[in-house]
Parts: C-alpha cells; structure tokens; sequence
C-alpha cells in the first residue's frame, strides 16, 4: 500500500514511512485507502490470538512486511505485558465495558505501539537498505515519552530524545521518565507546555540545516509520536480486537453496533478508533473525551478550533494539549484528501492559531464523532462514584471519559448501544488525585500517596511503581523551551 502526505508529498512505501516519522512536506502519513474487515475476517479472527491479529491487521497496511514479520515484532513485543494481551476488557454492566490498555512495562496504553515501532522502524531500514543511524524525537504530554524510552532503549543504531514539559507531568510520569537506564536515552525538561515541545521538535523536522548537521554525522530522523503511522497502526488493532472480543464471548453479534469512548489529547488513540470504522468495524458513536483544555470539545461542536485559549494544568496531564496534531489527518479525510485545503488549515493555524471549517460537514458527514468535556470537580467526582458502585479504580484519564460517556447517556436517554471506554493509563500513575478522589484527603507525596492509595481501595501496586522509589535519579537536565533546537544539535554533535 502506498502512503501520502496530509499536505501532498509522496507516495511512499510504508516502510519509508516508518522511517521518516513525518513528511518532508510538515504533514502526516495516511494510507492510499482502508483495507476492509469483513463479517467473515471477524469470525476468521475468534480463533487468534492479540499477536496474530495484530500481524494480521498491521499486514493489510504495511504490505511491503510478511504476515510472518509482523508477527514475530508482535510475539516479542507483547510478551512484554501481563499474560501477553495488551487489551483486556472488564464488564461493568449489561452495556459498558472498559478495555484496559496499561498492562505494559510502563502502565500506558502508549505501550501497545511503542513496544512494536523499534521493531517496525528497523525491519523497514533493513528492507530499505538504510544503514544510517536513527534519531528519535518524541515530545510527550507525560505517557509516551516513558513508553519510547522503554521501547527504544539500547535498541542498535539508534538515540533518542525526549522532552516533557518540566511542571505539566505527574511525580510518576516524571520519576518514571528520569530513572530509564540505557546508553542511548535522553530525557529534558522544558519550562513550556506540550505544545511547546511538540512544535519545537516539529520545527526540528523542517529545518534543513539541523538536518543536514544531523546527516554529516550518519543520523536520520524519525518519531515515535503518534505522528508516526508506525505508532498508529498497532492502535488501530485494538479497537478491531475489542470487538472480535465481544462478538467471541457472546456479548455483541457479529453486525451490531458499538460505541467506542476514549479520552483525547493528540487525537492519535480516537483516530485509530475512526480507521478500524472505516475499515468496517461497526461503530455507532466515537465520543470524544475532554478534560478543561476542551478545544475538541468546541472543534466538534462548533467547527471552530482555537488554540488561542488559557491552557491549563489540570490532573489528567496526558491530555493537556491545545494543538492536537492528529486532527490533520481526519481533517483529511474531512476535507476530501484535498492536501492544498489542508495546507491552507495548517498555515491558518500556525499564524492564527485558529481555524474552522464547515459546521455541516461535521454534523452530517462526521456526526459519529461527538464531544464533551469534563472539569476537574467532576473528575474527582467520578473516580469516587465509580469506585464506590463497581469496585473499580478508574485512573483521572479514564475518569474523564467515563464523565464524558455519562453526559453522552444523559443526550441520548441512556443509548442502549454496547459502550466499550477505553482505559488509558494504571490509577498509581496519578496516586495523589485518585487518592484524594476516594479518600477526600490531601496528600503530596507520590510515594506515600501510593501506600495510602493501597490501603483505601486494596488494589495491587504494580512493581513498575514500588520499584521507582529505589532506582536513581539519572536524568536531570532542564533547558527553556526555545533552546530544544540546539540541544537536539549538542546531544549528537557534541556529545552533551
């Protein structure tokens, strides 16, 4: 299958664009089309298991890889996780269910991509015939930057580099960030916000004099962002597996409908969602979930998307971002794979920060996609509610989308439609929030609120947290947000 540019560029195997991360062009990666999923390739998949589904479904987008290839990367990588399978689902009643996505080596549902891209970006460089070595840029809202480190780490003709935004990350995200071993890690802090980090680091892929410095010196350039198909295409998987899953155990049949709920910042993780609708999944609803920065909230409902709004910290960190880079790639499809419009929306944005397109394409054409937004009271609210009627921790992403799925409820006079929330992240990665939902206590330590989370709710901790609070410290580094660009240049040139 061939792959092309949001903005125009290619086309291009998908093996180049693994390699590449994003189009020389500034645009994203999409497929020429959407591979279909039969009724028939749903029952076809029962039998399987997550490892061969998702070499299966990764195969009928990277067609220059063997099924054979993709599910020896797959094997590998999940063996990584709990019992092998990435995305266990949880019943809570007769129509909700809570597909959990965080039972990798870093407790996000980052892990499901980010454990299978090294594999994805070396066999595509092999296939290639490129020996150059491999630069990761990631910029990461608090998830995805462990996750790439714990993916990329040692991993052979390859460095990589994260930057978070110093104050905008919770104590876990960041210890777990600054405790990665590996000789070929960087992680830095900047005084910005996501955003910040993730233009800067898109500036560096733009810029033709870092890169070229970067080429003198045999490096390549590519992400591990969501920006990079390779990291979208393993997401697509389970939303697909989800429903395989259902219609296996008797909860859905083959043909009925479902709702998917999933709690944004980027837009990569609902994307995948929309690509597995477009290859036949039968989806009914995507409902958008928002926390305070509710700029998708207003995008979906109005058409408008303004960046130009108070950004704010909020306890679902992850999703603490006004420019959600994913869009580009629906407003593609939106906009008729028109890349000139896109390069219009794009230029507007960058100048503006603002943009909007036509509010009757969305309500038409794109209502399977609707939107709401929840403030932090409510998220407190709802981790404590949910916990008290099933028992169950959700994590203050989650929350969001289960708040958002609520409000949906209450639109639609309970919508009977079978509802699977996607569960983004393990409750003890937020242990002062969730502890202070269920507890209406206050307690700032991360480390104590995690014993004292224990203790009210009995949930098991998970190793990969009582284990930070004895591992060094190994990455302390600090710089403003303008100096990304010459710190990338310092780290590979000069060995900083």
């Amino acid at each position: 299958m061939d792959f092309y540019s949001t903005r125009g560029d290619g086309p291009i195997s998908g093996a180049q664009a693994v390699i590449n991360g994003i189009a020389k062009d500034g645009g994203l990666y999409v497929p020429s089309s959407f591979p279909p999923i039969s009724k028939e390739d749903i029952e076809d998949m029962i039998d399987l298991d997550y490892q061969e589904r998702s070499a299966y479904i990764m195969s009928l987008y990277l067609t220059d890889f063997t099924y054979e290839e993709l599910l020896e990367y797959t094997k590998k990588a999940y063996a990584k996780f709990e019992d092998q399978d990435p995305s266990p689902i949880t019943k809570v009643d007769e129509k909700t269910y809570i597909m959990e996505l965080w039972h990798g080596p870093t407790l996000a549902f980052k892990d499901v991509a980010l454990t299978v891209l090294p594999y994805l970006l070396i066999g595509s460089k092999q296939k290639k015939g490129n020996n150059s070595k491999t630069l990761i840029l990631v910029a990461t809202s608090g998830d995805t930057g462990k996750a790439a480190l714990e993916g990329f780490k040692d991993v052979e003709g390859t460095e990589i580099i994260v930057f978070y935004p110093q104050n905008g990350v919770s104590d876990m995200q960041k210890l777990q960030m600054q405790t990665t071993e590996g000789n070929n890690v960087n992680v830095i802090g900047i005084d910005g916000n996501f955003d910040d980090a993730q233009t800067a680091v898109k500036s560096v892929f733009n810029n033709k004099e870092i890169i070229a410095k970067l080429n003198e010196k045999g490096y390549e350039l590519s992400s591990a962002n969501s920006i990079n198909f390779g990291r979208l295409v393993p997401q697509v998987v389970y939303y697909i597996s989800s429903y395989v899953d259902l219609v296996a155990n008797g909860e859905i049949e083959n043909g009925d409908e479902i709702n998917f709920v999933v709690p944004c910042g980027n837009f990569g993780n609902i994307l995948a969602a929309y690509y597995a609708k477009r290859m036949g999944i039968p989806v009914k609803q995507l409902i958008v979930a928002s926390n305070k920065n509710n700029v998708l909230t207003e995008f979906f409902s109005t058409g408008i998307y303004d960046s130009n709004r108070d950004f704010y910290k909020t306890m679902s960190p992850s999703m603490d971002i006004l420019i959600s880079s994913n869009l580009e790639r629906l407003l593609y499809e939106i906009m008729d794979r028109n890349p000139q419009k896109i390069k219009e929306l794009m230029t507007e944005l960058k100048e503006s920060g603002y943009y909007t397109i036509d509010e009757e394409i969305l309500n038409n054409d794109y209502s399977e996609f609707l939107a709401y937004f929840t403030t932090e009271k409510e998220t407190l609210l709802c981790i404590d509610n949910f916990f008290d009627e099933y028992g169950y921790l959700l994590d203050t992403h989650t929350a969001v989308a289960v708040s958002a799925y609520l409000k949906y409820l209450n639109d639609t006079l309970d919508d009977d439609t079978p509802t699977v929330i996607v569960s983004t992240a393990n409750p003890y990665k937020f242990p002062q929030d969730v502890y202070k939902a269920v507890s209406k206590s206050e307690e700032q330590d991360a480390q104590k609120a995690v014993k004292k989370l224990f203790l009210a709710t009995g949930l098991e901790i998970p190793k990969q947290i009582s284990e930070l609070k004895t591992k060094e410290v190994l990455h302390t580094t600090s710089i403003a947000k303008e100096d990304i660009e010459l710190a990338v240049l310092n780290i590979l040139l000069e060995g900083k």
